[in-house]
């Protein structure tokens, strides 16, 4: 075979790779639950985006594959066509599964441990940190004797000297 023809057989390979390795963002949106009307139609895949599947737990409605999130997107959906407002279609869908078909629930009392638990956390974490840091001695300053045992007036004054040499010429630990 020709340089030509193997180039093109490359291509060709690379191409088909390509295509095939790409994924695909499919929506489990069966042509027959879409509606006629686009305005409609974008309210309901708007709507369905943020409801979960019930069954798939960690997946929109919107994305699964499940009876029962087929059965949520014609709710939905009929509801829209019934002329119900987005906030209607969310109430009755939350009416009838509860706020965990929600993919971001909604802060209220039953909510305040989920949304705030991080915070009070990080808020005891930091103030751990601040009481270790304020009762730990200064670095240097602390000498500690065996019980009993003192120092001479002239040990003493080695270590004063020591220790004001030290916070001149500060040693670098690295």
């Amino acid at each position: 075979m020709t340089e030509f023809g193997n180039a093109i057989r490359y291509l060709g390979v690379c191409f088909a790779l390509v295509v095939l390795l790409t994924p695909v963002a499919t929506l489990a949106v069966q042509p027959d639950e879409v509606l006629s009307d686009t305005a409609l139609e974008k309210r309901a895949r708007a709507l369905s985006a943020g409801l979960r599947c019930v069954v798939c737990q960690n997946q929109s409605i919107d994305d699964s594959d499940a009876p029962l999130a087929r059965d949520l997107r014609l709710l939905v959906r009929e509801r829209l066509v019934a002329g119900e407002s987005d906030e209607q279609v969310i109430k009755t869908v939350v009416d009838r599964y509860g706020e965990y078909v929600l993919l971001k629930p909604r802060f209220g009392m039953h909510t305040a441990v989920l949304w705030l638990l991080p915070f009070i956390v990080l808020g005891f974490a930091v103030l751990i940190m601040f009481q270790r840091r304020r009762r730990k001695p200064a670095l240097g300053r602390t000498v500690t004797l065996p019980a009993g045992t003192a120092l001479t007036v002239e040990e003493e004054g080695r270590l004063s000297q020591l220790l004001d040499v030290n916070e001149e010429n500060p040693v670098s630990k690295e």
